[in-house]
């Protein structure tokens, strides 16, 4: 697993922006029926790693299935960069789209499968 490094990112239109410690690498490729449309990558960090620079007001949430997770899109340009929810454990986490990274190469991480279409 590689070390932990400050990200920015946010949605296509610029409305929301967001600060994010994490690892990147390797990401999650899921399965589940909203990844699998969305074609993201993910990525994990502790909420208090997480830090919404703009857009609050711009972000709308999708819940679906047992409602646990948070799928936040900006209600402008339709983009799902972050989602929030919580860990087995019960600590808070954000779910990052690794494609609404800024200035990452995509081609460089390690991409992991993980079955969310069976559970």
């Amino acid at each position: 697993m590689s070390q932990s490094t400050k990200y920015t990112g946010g949605c296509h239109c610029g409305t929301v922006r967001y600060e994010v410690e994490t690892s990147i690498d390797p990401v999650i490729a899921c399965n589940c029926s909203i990844c699998r449309a969305r074609g993201s990558l993910l990525a994990f960090a502790p909420n208090e790693g997480f830090h919404l620079l703009s857009g609050e007001e711009a972000l709308s949430d999708y819940q679906f299935n047992r409602k646990v997770i948070h799928h936040l899109f900006c209600s402008k340009c339709g983009i799902s960069s972050f989602s929030r929810g919580r860990r087995p454990d019960g600590a808070q986490v954000v779910a990052i789209n690794v494609r609404c990274l800024d200035g990452v190469d995509l081609d460089a991480l390690t991409v992991r499968k993980f079955d969310g279409a069976s559970l």
